[in-house]
């Protein structure tokens, strides 16, 4: 098992006991330009793909996920807790930031 598949397995387990929005993760969400909402991020740490992996995170091990759930790409940034998954931030990735695709920053 690769470490992306490691920490995927992980998400999804946490995902499916409970998911915790730390208060960044709201801030970033109620933005007006662009409002993330709850089931984009369901859908992301569902069935999104790992595109970034913190293992060394202090937060506890983390990973950037993404996923176009509603027809435009989001970004989550969570980690797996035993109890909870903790969405630690989202955002609807800038095009001048990421490659056309949203899955690599650019340099």
């Amino acid at each position: 098992m690769t470490d992306d598949e490691h920490i995927l397995q992980r998400v999804r387990a946490s995902t499916a006991k409970r998911i915790l929005f730390l208060p960044h993760a709201i801030r970033a969400m109620a933005r007006p330009t662009p409002i993330v909402s709850r089931s984009e991020v369901e859908a992301v740490v569902v069935r999104g793909d790992v595109i970034e992996d913190y293992p060394e995170d202090v937060r506890g091990h983390s990973c950037l996920m993404m996923a176009a759930p509603k027809g435009r790409v989001v970004h989550v940034v969570c980690s797996p807790k035993a109890d909870y998954l903790a969405v630690i931030t989202v955002y609807v990735p800038d095009p001048a930031d990421w490659s056309p695709d949203s899955r690599q920053r650019k340099r």
